[in-house]
């Protein structure tokens, strides 16, 4: 039986990506993901939310560390390994490597319960998005002129600039909330003077960067599955805080200062 193509692979993987981005924006137009601020009953049986931060985002971490291991360094490699493909391993596990490992050492309630249901969505998805972009990562081989390519270029100082803000917006929150421990604030500064949700926007430009750095379809699904992911839950956001402050910033955008 005829082995299938890692091209195929990632075919199918940036189509998959893109169909649930187009759920996520359906679904999130009526419904809001039931954790945080959102959190309901009805979603069944929970877990502490750090032990459901670790597990949703392991496939992410693990499986894109070892699927481009393999490739970079193992059996499957085949060409000289290319400094822009380290750099872009060293980016994806800068953030994931925060995402699984560090920031749920940072939540303020460890044990605030998340429906396992949606542990489970994040888990399938990060499992559906981690590894392929490892492949893709492990395989492609890029020429020296690559590094001084504009596309590389500013997709890293993108991916960077988002991880910054993205990291800063969300000690902002966490300070808040530890100075507010019986409920939520309005957060200000930074970002937060012009939008609602910056880590929101932070991370959609973080995975435009990785889509224009990396020049792959399965690096341009997840950025496209990103905005259609956050786009929503930035509105969901904004539309809670003005109905529960009504001194909140009047200017003030969900997403994209000035406009959204």
């Amino acid at each position: 039986m005829a082995s299938v193509s890692a091209e195929t692979i990632l075919q199918a993987g940036a189509l998959s990506i893109l169909a649930l981005g187009l759920a996520a924006v359906i679904a999130l137009t009526f419904l809001s993901a039931p954790y945080g601020r959102h959190a309901r009953a009805g979603w069944g049986p929970s877990i502490g939310a750090r032990r459901g931060w670790h597990l949703m985002e392991a496939p992410a971490f693990f499986g894109f560390v070892g699927v481009a291991l393999y490739h970079l360094v193992g059996p499957g490699l085949r060409a000289p390994v290319d400094p822009a493909s380290w750099i872009l391993f060293a980016l994806w596990i800068l953030h994931y490597g925060d995402r699984d490992l560090l920031y749920p050492r940072r939540l303020r309630d460890p044990y605030r319960p998340m429906p396992l249901a949606v542990v489970g969505m994040g888990f399938s998805f990060n499992l559906l998005n981690g590894p392929p972009n490892g492949l893709a990562v492990g395989l492609e081989r890029h020429p020296v002129a690559w590094l001084l390519d504009p596309r590389f270029l500013g997709g890293v100082l993108l991916f960077l600039a988002g991880f910054g803000l993205n990291r800063a917006s969300d000690a902002r929150l966490l300070r808040l909330r530890e100075a507010n421990p019986g409920g939520y604030a309005i957060p200000r500064g930074g970002l937060f003077t012009w939008v609602s949700c910056p880590n929101y926007l932070a991370e959609i430009v973080q995975w435009i960067g990785w889509a224009l750095a990396t020049g792959s379809l399965i690096g341009a699904a997840f950025a496209i599955f990103t905005a259609c992911n956050l786009a929503p839950r930035a509105l969901q956001h904004h539309r809670w805080y003005r109905e529960n402050f009504p001194d909140y910033p009047p200017g003030r955008r969900a997403l994209l200062p000035f406009v959204l």
